[in-house]
């Protein structure tokens, strides 16, 4: 891959390219020092990768992002030193479409150094797999039993690129008494989904917190996926995390949550699939659609990657097809009438 390079600190700019280089897979497109030069660097040379920093002097990693992706649009990962303490920033850059974020790696030859050289390359093959399997076009039953009772309706939500802005998005606009549970499965690293769910939890009515191996859908209450692994539903109408599949790429996998809940939740929901790269969910969304359930996909217009919906609704497997602004009305209305 030609992997580019924006980041205001040489040392960080040092650290990645030797990354880059030493892999013996990619090379180095390009370097930025900062966001306005990226951009002018973007559209003279897209490049199949951007490492992009959050904070250099002038325009930052986020609005940079943001035109970027609509006027260049490419593939971005977040790379920054200052990950934990500002997990907004890093959602608001994945919500105009960065793929991911993981820390700047360490210098060094050490355990640590290794360990954090590693995961970028990881981050970096994940992505470079998502790209060439992607038909995106970037664009501008068991018994109900006692846990059932706790919430008589469920919404199934997917997302990925541009999925944590189009998630606060419905979910500021649920109200605090929901009477159905909602659980979402969104492409990002276990080690941020604490920080993606505090960041929506500060924009709903809802509670939003990660999904824990066992608890139950609840009434009011949004239960992010928080790990790795895939969140499903069992039997039990209870939650859990599983490794397999192990070679999918994306996880955690929309398609593994959609298929279970259409295995086991025993009365009608409403399934959400929105802005993301690839086709998770919707295979997923299809089965979902097959038992009964209102299946909703986010529209080309309001998408900052048209792949996840664009293949549910070339399958077939949608309801309606909403632009954000009216994905959570659409629920709404759609709870009153069950």
């Amino acid at each position: 891959m030609r992997i580019a390079i924006v980041n205001d600190l040489s040392r960080a700019v040092e650290i990645l390219r030797r990354i880059v280089l030493d892999s013996a897979l990619h090379k180095v497109a390009w370097v930025a020092r900062t966001g306005e030069e990226a951009i002018q660097k973007c559209e003279n040379d897209i490049p199949n990768l951007i490492l992009m920093d959050l904070f250099m002097p002038g325009m930052g990693g986020v609005e940079a992002t943001r035109r970027i992706m609509y006027a260049s649009p490419c593939p971005i990962l977040v790379v920054t030193a200052t990950m934990e303490d500002h997990a907004g920033k890093v959602f608001e850059a994945m919500g105009h479409g960065a793929l991911d974020a993981i820390n700047t790696p360490m210098m060094g030859s050490g355990e640590g150094a290794r360990k954090s050289r590693d995961a970028l390359l990881k981050k970096i093959a994940i992505i470079e797999k998502l790209s060439l399997n992607s038909q995106a076009s970037p664009t501008k039953r068991q018994s109900m039993g006692a846990p059932f009772a706790k919430v008589s309706s469920l919404i199934a939500i997917g997302a990925s690129t541009g999925g944590p802005k189009a998630l606060a998005d419905i979910l500021s606009r649920m109200p605090a008494n929901l009477s159905a549970g909602i659980i979402i499965a969104q492409h990002v690293d276990g080690e941020f989904s604490a920080g993606m769910a505090r960041w929506l939890d500060g924009q709903s009515p809802l509670t939003i917190r990660l999904a824990e191996e066992g608890a139950y859908p609840a009434r009011g209450t949004a239960l992010l996926a928080g790990k790795n692994d895939h969140l499903v539903l069992t039997r039990n109408l209870n939650l859990a995390y599983t490794r397999e599949p192990v070679a999918t790429p994306f996880r955690p996998s929309v398609d593994e949550l959609f298929k279970s809940v259409a295995a086991h939740w025993p009365s009608m929901g409403i399934a959400v699939l929105l802005t993301g790269m690839g086709r998770d969910g919707a295979d997923g969304m299809k089965m979902l659609h097959r038992v009964g359930w209102h299946t909703i996909a986010q529209d080309e217009a309001t998408s900052v990657v048209y792949g996840m919906p664009k293949a549910a609704r070339d399958l077939g497997a949608v309801s309606e097809i909403l632009p954000i602004d009216r994905i959570a009305p659409a629920i709404l209305r759609r709870l009153s009438a069950f």
